[in-house]
């Protein structure tokens, strides 16, 4: 690894790291004695290949089994690396399932969690007869074929803005629940795995046919959530609930009246965790960052909502 001048590594200085994972054999994202996580990986990997104890600051917290292809992170050291040098030693040094994307320098106000504007996430279900194919079954969930989309998509319009959003939370002891919920869209897709693939760039199988059967309802359904920031567990819940209304099994109405409880509702299913990834974190310019920051720890309220959740 290329140092600078040793004179020079007094100063600290603040690194961003751009993360991709399979959540599926970690604990989740945060550190914890005696299991593997993805922190825990990383922060050891760092601090072997930079000779310094380093500590990571992350835009999201991922539960276990929840995968990443745009999380974002930032640490400071004395170590002034070479960073193409670090990408390429962290990529032999990693497990497979982690991966470093992105290396660079940071400024000072930068902060992974606080300065973050938006977060980025998307849940993937298949409605194949057959289930998730095996290459996709780490990150895919099989739902019910022939659900209703269109009542799915009227009951996610309807969670749309400012709200407190506790029935869809795990309670936090001191965490606002209050989020804005800035994109909830459900897009359909033919199911990625190779051989559909294949047959469908072609226009026809080698063995002379058409999709047929099974293979013809072998959809990809994926739904995009964005806010300015989520509460435990709030992304599956939502997508459980609202995939309770596409089986018929409740109403874009009842979805809507879950914003009016003030405590975690039981009738809301939490989707498996394996179908959720977060894919992108948006930050604002660097000369906002600090405002950015000071916004983020304010307590988030909405007018006249009694009973309503705060730091």
């Amino acid at each position: 690894m290329t140092m600078q001048d040793p004179a020079a590594t007094s100063v600290a200085v603040r690194v961003r790291l751009a993360i991709a994972y399979d959540g599926t054999d970690f604990t989740g994202w945060a550190r914890q004695p005696g299991l593997r996580t993805v922190q825990g990986v990383l922060e050891e990997s760092l601090s072997k290949v930079l000779r310094e104890p380093i500590q990571l600051t992350v835009a999201g917290r991922t539960d276990a089994g929840v995968h990443a292809e745009g999380q974002v992170a930032h640490f400071d050291t004395t170590a002034l690396p070479d960073y193409d040098k670090l990408l390429h030693r962290l990529a032999r040094f990693l497990p497979k399932d982690v991966r470093v994307t992105g290396i660079r320098s940071a400024p000072p106000e930068f902060d992974a969690r606080f300065s973050a504007i938006r977060r980025h996430y998307a849940y993937r279900l298949t409605t194949a007869p057959y289930g998730a194919p095996p290459l996709l079954a780490r990150s895919v969930v099989a739902c019910r074929p022939g659900v209703d989309l269109d009542a799915m998509r009227e009951a996610s319009r309807k969670l749309l803005g400012l709200h407190d959003f506790a029935a869809f939370c795990r309670r936090r002891e001191g965490a606002t629940t209050v989020r804005e919920l800035q994109r909830f869209e459900w897009v359909t897709t033919p199911l990625g795995h190779p051989g559909v693939a294949r047959i469908g760039a072609a226009g026809s199988s080698h063995g002379g046919g058409a999709l047929g059967g099974p293979e013809r309802e072998a959809t990809m359904l994926t739904a995009y959530v964005s806010a300015d920031a989520f509460c435990w567990s709030m992304v599956r819940s939502l997508v459980g609930a609202v995939l309770a209304v596409g089986e018929g099994r409740r109403t874009p109405e009842w979805v809507e009246s879950l914003l009016a409880e003030r405590e975690r509702s039981s009738s809301v299913t939490v989707a498996p965790a394996h179908g959720l990834s977060l894919i992108a974190v948006d930050y604002p310019a660097d000369a906002d960052l600090a405002a950015r920051n000071a916004e983020t720890r304010e307590m988030r309220t909405i007018p006249s909502a009694e009973g309503c959740c705060g730091d």
